[in-house]
């Protein structure tokens, strides 16, 4: 997934997405998620654009959008950091997972650091609640965390002993 600034959008993309999907308002999804997938996030030029090429309008297209957790609209961080604050990462200490990743990385829920390497994401439920509490970065699960080792991980990421 490559990530695009605004300055730079190929049109084409949507163009592609179009010819692969059609123009209906019954295909926005897939055409939104094909979109995101390829420019890593979805941006505005490209979304005026798309509600030109179609038949959706640019309030439906919004709507869509904003409506699904699925779509960013700003570009995200090489790596996605999901912490876990659902019922069993809850009552396990999830509060102090998440000040523990807010303070490492000096970024809030919803935010990407300055040098693009991590977003944070703030979850409902990661489905790993006997690992709890839990934090995913991309694919990897780390369970049953505590702050120290949670600073662990990333100390050991920024060595490079852990998938970058």
């Amino acid at each position: 997934m490559a990530q695009v600034g605004e300055s730079e959008i190929n049109l084409t993309i949507v163009d592609e997405a179009i010819a692969h999907h059609g123009t209906k308002t019954d295909v926005a999804i897939p055409i939104l998620q094909e979109l995101q997938n390829r420019y890593g996030y979805l941006p505005a030029p490209a979304l005026h654009y798309l509600a030109e090429k179609t038949d959706c309008t640019p309030a439906q297209i919004y709507g869509v959008v904003t409506f699904y957790a699925q779509f960013r609209l700003k570009p995200v961080g090489k790596h996605m950091v999901r912490v876990c604050h659902g019922t069993a990462c809850h009552v396990q200490g999830a509060e102090r997972i998440s000040q523990a990743v807010t303070d490492i990385l000096h970024i809030e829920p919803g935010e990407t650091t300055a040098d693009g390497m991590y977003t944070v994401e703030r979850v409902a439920c990661l489905g790993c609640c006997s690992l709890s509490p839990v934090i995913m970065i991309d694919d990897e699960v780390y369970g049953r965390l505590t702050r120290s080792e949670v600073q662990k991980i990333f100390k050991r990421r920024a060595r490079g002993e852990m998938s970058e």
